[in-house]
């Protein structure tokens, strides 16, 4: 993927009619998301505006997050569920 844009138009669209390809674009742009997190926590602790921007990242993190998981479809319940 490009470091400027997210997705391209072309990509939306395919996405659209696409469920795997749709996931993978998400799975992509949490890991970018999570990694510009990381540099900005690093380099500009502290600040006002890097603490806002970093809330809101943390904010669409977990929104993106929900969307893979929804992607994923139910889960299998893992053994510490069980009874």
């Amino acid at each position: 993927m490009r470091e400027t844009a997210l997705a391209t138009d072309a990509e939306i669209d395919r996405a659209k009619q696409d469920p795997e390809f749709r996931q993978q674009l998400l799975a992509q742009n949490l890991d970018r998301l999570l990694g510009a997190l990381t540099k900005l926590r690093g380099a500009k602790a502290g600040k006002a505006e890097s603490d806002r921007q970093i809330r809101e990242g943390v904010d669409l993190a977990v929104k993106l997050s929900e969307r893979l998981h929804a992607l994923a479809g139910p889960a299998a319940p893992s053994k510490a569920h069980r009874g």
